[in-house]
C-alpha cells in the first residue's frame, strides 16, 4: 500500500523556516521553528540526515540546498544551517548576533500573524531566555515586546565586516568547499 503525503519535503521544510529564521541557525531552533509555526513534521534528527544527504548528493546548479553556516576560516560551523542561496556574509556565523536577529524576525513574524496555541508560547519563552531582558518583555506583552527587547540588545553587539581576504579565498574554492566548507585540519599533539 502506498502513502500519499501532502507535507512538504524535509528540504523545503527547513528551508521554509531558515527563509523566516534569516541567519544562521542552530537545527533545534530551526526544527522548532517549523513546529511551531508551520505544517510539518521536522526533526533534528532528519535534518542532520538531509545535510548528510544534501553533501553527498551534492550537483551543480541546484536552485538552493542546505549548508552548514561557515565559521571566518572557512570551516563548518558545527550544528549551524543556512542556505545555499544567501551571500557569504549571512552565511559567516555570529551566533550572539545571528540569533537575536533571528529572534527579532520570529517574534515580528508571530506577532503579524498573530499566531498562537502552546507551541507559539513555548517557542516564545524560549527565546525570550535568550535576550536580556527578554522574559520581562515577553511577560509584559508578547512578540512585539520581545522583538523591541531582542533589536535593543542586537543594537549593543558590534558585527564587524568580513576582511576582503576571506572573501576571496572563499571565491576561489570549488562550488563543493564554498556549500560546505573546507575540511578541518585535525589538530597536531605536542611532545612532552
Amino acid at each position: 500500500m502506498t502513502r500519499l503525503s501532502t507535507l512538504p519535503s524535509t528540504r523545503e521544510q527547513a528551508r521554509r523556516a531558515l527563509l523566516l529564521i534569516g541567519a544562521p541557525a542552530s537545527l533545534r531552533l530551526v526544527a522548532d521553528v517549523h513546529g511551531a509555526l508551520f505544517d510539518g513534521d521536522l526533526t533534528v534528527a532528519a535534518l542532520v540526515a538531509l545535510v548528510r544527504s544534501e553533501k553527498k548528493g551534492h550537483e551543480a546548479g541546484a536552485a538552493y540546498r542546505i549548508c552548514p553556516a561557515l565559521q571566518p576560516d572557512l570551516t563548518a560551523a558545527r550544528g549551524l544551517l543556512t542556505l545555499s542561496t544567501w551571500p557569504l556574509a549571512n552565511r559567516v556565523a555570529n551566533p550572539p548576533a545571528d540569533l537575536l536577529a533571528a529572534i527579532v524576525r520570529i517574534a515580528e513574524f508571530i506577532a503579524m500573524r498573530e499566531a498562537g496555541g502552546a507551541t507559539v508560547a513555548a517557542l516564545l519563552r524560549r527565546l525570550a531566555e535568550e535576550v536580556p531582558g527578554g522574559p520581562e518583555a515577553y511577560a509584559v506583552q508578547a512578540p512585539a515586546a520581545l522583538a523591541d527587547a531582542a533589536r535593543a540588545a542586537l543594537a549593543g553587539i558590534p558585527v564587524p565586516p568580513l576582511p576582503p581576504e576571506t572573501t576571496r579565498r572563499w571565491a576561489a574554492l570549488e562550488e563543493q568547499q564554498q556549500l560546505f566548507g573546507l575540511p578541518r585540519v585535525p589538530q597536531q599533539r605536542g611532545r612532552g
